[in-house]
């Protein structure tokens, strides 16, 4: 035998595969916190989607690829009267939820949004329900969706606990491809085989490159990756339920596995087993359409708005006081080229909320971009790293997002130094966050529906077991918005 043969032995798939497939297949959610959570996640997500409908550069995403395409019990896409394949539906749903950057996040060795995966959740959901309620059988319950986001919610962020993909170039959203594969395949019936088998080739596409998030090519390709990821994660899903073969050691293969080629060698480190901690820990965006690194920040700002702006012309210097992800991701100086350019600027952001006392997606448009103060405010500020702050931002009992910011004039004189260490969409601010996730859910709801319809879409929202004991596509049917 040649020394360089490699042995043709297929080997047993690889842990980390098995341990998600054994948790998507078999662990039960009893926490009450959880699916509670759950459900105001659901609402909100799909309030930033019914809000970014507004917007034309997003609904030009949105439909199916070739104009008329109908598609018998396709999903429906929520805000739309689309009615679509579940692969462009996951698209869609994907795309209209992330676009303005203002759904849930968790902050990690690695960071995402793991309501994205709602994108998969719901358009296959919805597909499975038509198409059993078809052919004589019942359709899956609201219960059902709420089971998968909190599994994909858990997988998502367990595996951004320890493991940093920015480090290495990689893009957050693989990881909504793999949690969104898993519970795809078993929301599409398949077996605890086929859930390993379809996590293998989610891992074996590789991952975007982060590049698209980062000055100087920062752009709108940020707002509809995760789209792209909940649509092949359902296409690898159906793949797999056809006949398609998975491969064990995606993860591990010498040279030619995801170790080896994408991530320096090193195996994935696990903080804890699968539950239902990220739901229950999940991070809202509440206040600020904000990069989430940036929402104390921007709190921080506001609170000084009504001091600062009598004295505009008066700044030295503005010292913003962060923790060491921010600096590393959102922390930038010279011309900002585009909203998404401007949504992940933390200069651009406090100087909004300094100026306007308010920061609002549309605050990201050129038309206010324009606006000379801005430059200017950007121009005086000074970014330091607290390294407290930057601590704090890991630990499992804290996970701080904490900002300072403090405004120094030309006399000598200063405003306090204003800190925020948890936003308001923190765990830790659960009572005083949810009452206005719950009125922005509600603003969000009249950008799309009249309000007779909203009210309906609402009163059901807010009650758990009657929402959870409703059919998928009865749900979505509220959702459709005519032509």
């Amino acid at each position: 035998m040649s020394e360089n043969s490699e042995v043709n032995v297929r080997p047993d798939p690889d842990r980390e595969l098995v341990d998600i497939a054994d948790y998507v297949m078999d662990y039960v959610i009893d926490s009450v916190e959880a699916r509670e959570t759950a459900r105001n996640c659901l609402m909100d997500t799909l309030g930033c989607g019914f809000l970014a409908q507004t917007f034309p550069d997003c609904l030009k995403h949105l439909g199916p690829l070739v104009p008329g395409t109908e598609v018998r019990n396709g999903a429906r896409v929520p805000g739309t009267s689309f009615e679509l394949d579940p692969v462009k539906a996951a698209w869609d749903i994907g795309c209209m939820v992330r676009w303005l950057d203002f759904n849930d996040t968790w902050l990690a060795a690695e960071w995402g949004h793991p309501s994205d995966n709602l994108g998969a959740i719901l358009s296959v959901a919805d597909y499975v329900s038509r198409n059993s309620r078809a052919s004589g059988g019942a359709p899956l319950l609201m219960k059902d969706v709420i089971d998968s986001m909190i599994k994909a919610h858990e997988i998502q962020g367990c595996l951004a606990l320890e493991n940093s993909f920015n480090r290495v170039g990689l893009d957050h959203v693989l990881l909504v491809r793999v949690a969104s594969t898993a519970v795809v395949v078993a929301m599409l019936g398949g077996t605890r085989d086929q859930v390993v088998d379809a996590l293998s080739h989610a891992f074996i596409d590789g991952s975007s490159l982060r590049t698209y998030r980062h000055a100087p090519n920062a752009g709108p390709r940020k707002s509809w990756a995760a789209g792209d990821a909940t649509s092949r994660a359902v296409r690898l899903a159906m793949l797999v339920l056809k006949g398609e073969i998975g491969y064990p050691s995606a993860l591990s293969a010498p040279t030619w596995g995801f170790y080896d080629v994408s991530f320096q060698g090193k195996p994935f480190q696990f903080q804890r087993p699968y539950g239902t901690y990220v739901m229950e820990n999940v991070l809202f965006k509440i206040s600020y359409p904000a990069e989430f690194h940036a929402q104390t920040a921007v709190e921080a700002a506001v609170a000084l708005h009504s001091e600062v702006l009598p004295r505009l012309q008066e700044v030295d210097k503005v010292v913003l006081t962060t923790h060491e992800s921010a600096i590393r991701i959102i922390s930038k100086t010279g011309a900002l080229n585009n909203p998404a350019d401007r949504d992940h600027c933390l200069q651009y952001m406090v100087a909004v909320g300094l100026l306007k006392g308010d920061l609002v997606a549309t605050d990201y448009e050129d038309g206010v971009a324009a606006d000379s103060r801005l430059d200017r405010i950007r121009e005086s500020m000074v970014v330091e790293e607290d390294v407290r702050f930057s601590e704090e931002y890991h630990q499992p009992e804290k996970r701080s997002i904490a900002n300072a910011v403090q405004v120094f004039f030309r006399d000598g004189t200063a405003t306090e130094k204003v800190t925020v260490e948890y936003p308001l969409g923190h765990r830790r601010r659960r009572p005083e966050g949810i009452p206005l996730l719950e009125d922005k859910f509600r603003r969000n709801l009249s950008a799309r529906f009249p309000v007779p319809r909203a009210n309906e879409i609402e009163t059901l929202c807010m009650e758990q077991d009657a929402l959870e004991s409703t059919p998928v596509d009865e749900f979505m049917d509220l959702l459709v918005v005519p032509n």
